[in-house]
């Protein structure tokens, strides 16, 4: 039997949904044949992709263990992360943004969210969308997962769009940013640098040889209104997947040059 397929209007390309051969009760988005998202209905718990698990790792440091978080999701795609959420904190309130309404239904219709899952759905672009939210919503975690490569929205990789973002959080809240990059890091190095502008605090963190610029690869910037929690960069260090860097401070302005 062939594997849901949708058109997506927008972007005028694909997406499908397949089994995971390796993993029962896992599936994988693909839009355009690459693979964008990996969902184990059995167990959301467990998020297989290393960036995704990275983001992960800092929603786990936000409240103690099993503690309801409100969430902000800017790019939807398979909702890895809100049923992670969900998954290890009942009771979350979570909001996602998708730019694709077909993105959005033909996930939830072939990949249901879990049962008792409280999330409201936008669709539309994510700055225009984040500046009608509700006045009085706050978030302890806002995650984008747009970038997809050097090519990033010039309206979204930019300090006045960080701002906004932050602005919506709550008090000890974060922004989660995946910056998906080639060799050199370019959108790293400038995504870090409108970040540093926007917020408190900012770090990196990623899989240790990507720092290195050598690579192609997913680094997680992770930024705060205060102070940079003590503790929080050893803690993601240790909760890998390893080897693991987190650079602040004096080292992230390395980075960014």
């Amino acid at each position: 039997m062939a594997n849901p397929s949708r058109f997506l209007r927008t972007s005028g390309v694909h997406a499908t949904v397949e089994p995971d051969p390796w993993h029962p009760d896992a599936f994988v988005l693909s839009i355009d044949g690459a693979e964008q998202s990996h969902v184990n209905l059995a167990k959301p718990q467990e998020v297989f992709y290393e960036y995704l698990r990275r983001i992960a790792n800092a929603i786990d440091l936000l409240k103690p263990p099993g503690e309801p978080v409100t969430a902000l999701h800017l790019g939807a795609g398979a909702l890895t992360l809100a049923r992670y959420i969900q998954a290890t904190r009942p009771g979350s309130v979570q909001h996602a943004v998708e730019l694709e309404r077909e993105l959005l239904d033909f996930v939830l219709e072939q990949l249901p969210l879990p049962e008792g899952s409280e999330l409201t759905s936008h669709v539309g672009d994510a700055r225009e969308e984040l500046a009608g939210l509700p006045a009085e919503l706050k978030f302890d975690v806002v995650i984008l997962d747009i970038f997809s490569g050097p090519e990033a929205p010039a309206h979204l990789a930019c300090a006045d769009f960080y701002r906004e973002a932050a602005a919506v959080l709550a008090p000890g809240g974060l922004l989660a940013v995946n910056v998906g990059d080639e060799p050199g890091f370019t959108l790293v190095r400038s995504q870090t640098a409108a970040m540093q502008e926007a917020m408190g605090s900012v770090a990196a963190y990623g899989t240790s040889m990507l720092f290195s610029r050598r690579y192609p690869g997913n680094i997680i910037l992770l930024g705060t209104d205060g102070a940079w929690p003590a503790g929080w960069a050893q803690a993601l260090v240790a909760a890998g997947p390893h080897p693991a860097t987190v650079l602040t401070g004096v080292e992230l302005d390395d980075l960014t040059g």
